[in-house]
């Protein structure tokens, strides 16, 4: 844990500013082992492997900690020689390198960090925040990057102070948490005022809860984590034949992807077809295995946003509600 952080944290019981104490260092002064201690309420919070950790490893996003940590490369760009997640960064948050430069910038949901590569190119200081074991994926892959900085923490428990962030981006996570409304309240609180939040989170329409995932998660969702992942690998040979090709066919092949509740990115021209395939096991499980998964109307998200006295809303064109607002 780099020191800068004390300037931002605060204990998220009582917000107190937080001391520490290390026994634990690397050769940069960060603290790899120690733990950080609130005088005001006296809890104690453990650093371990240089992530300030908040909360307890087991939680309701344990699912997305092993998957993450099976399939810490596939998605980042570096390792799939693609720009499939900085294409995707940047249109859903619609900031550039520039208008990032000098910026506290908070990333809630980071799983392995496939954005945080991204986001940190930027000259600018990047705060990843998991609740699940991902975090570990991540500080693996980002511990030599200085700008970049973990915390193991539940997104209605952030662990800082007040206005802290200029800019803020939760993409494709809110919709796994508890109380999405209550997630998008918890993101605000800690964006400065006139700064910016950009999310991104499943739509609902009428008739989205009929998608084929929906009639399947009722049964996944009680399946043991490692069950599932043996299952989809299993039928993954057979189902990735078949949605080759009925979901390249005209017209019909959107009426497969909503019934066939298979990740077969068959759009993705850039990726190889054994990465196609790595990608359709992994997110396929990451449709199955969530513990919730509460889309939103862009109506809901709005409200929910004007109600925390955010008027400044734009809907990006843009998968799923993708909204960005100045606060």
């Amino acid at each position: 844990m780099d020191l800068k952080l004390l300037e931002i944290l605060c204990c998220p019981t009582c917000q107190a500013k937080l001391n520490y104490k290390a026994s634990q260092f690397n050769s940069k002064g960060h603290v790899v082992e120690g733990e950080l201690l609130c005088p005001k309420c006296t809890k104690v919070y453990p650093i371990i492997r240089s992530v300030p950790r908040f909360i307890s490893m087991d939680n309701y996003a344990d699912s997305f900690g092993y998957q993450w940590n099976l399939y810490k490369y596939t998605q980042v760009d570096r390792f799939s020689k693609t720009k499939q997640s900085q294409q995707r960064f940047y249109l859903e948050t619609g900031w550039t390198k520039e208008t990032m430069q000098n910026n506290w910038v908070l990333e809630v949901g980071c799983g392995n960090g496939r954005f945080l590569e991204v986001s940190s190119r930027s000259d600018c200081q990047v705060v990843g925040v998991d609740m699940s074991s991902a975090i570990d994926a991540a500080q693996e892959l980002y511990q030599d990057k200085d700008n970049v900085h973990l915390i193991q923490a539940s997104i209605y428990e952030l662990p800082f102070r007040e206005q802290t962030f200029d800019k803020c981006y939760c993409i494709g996570v809110i919709q796994h948490t508890p109380s999405p409304k209550k997630s998008i309240t918890a993101l605000q609180s800690v964006v400065k005022k006139n700064g910016e939040l950009a999310l991104t989170i499943y739509e609902r329409k009428p008739w989205t809860l009929l998608y084929g995932k929906y009639l399947l998660r009722p049964l996944t969702t009680r399946i043991n984590k490692k069950l599932l992942l043996w299952s989809i690998k299993i039928v993954s040979p057979l189902l990735f034949i078949m949605t080759e090709i009925l979901f390249r066919i005209p017209f019909l092949g959107k009426c497969f992807k909503f019934i066939i509740p298979y990740a077969n990115y068959v759009e993705m021209t850039d990726l190889s077809m054994k990465q196609r395939y790595e990608w359709a096991i992994l997110d396929t499980f990451d449709m199955l295995s969530p513990a919730y998964d509460s889309p939103m109307t862009e109506k809901e998200v709005c409200q929910c946003l004007e109600l925390c006295d955010i008027k400044n809303i734009t809907r990006l064109p843009n998968p799923g509600v993708n909204v960005v607002t100045i606060k």
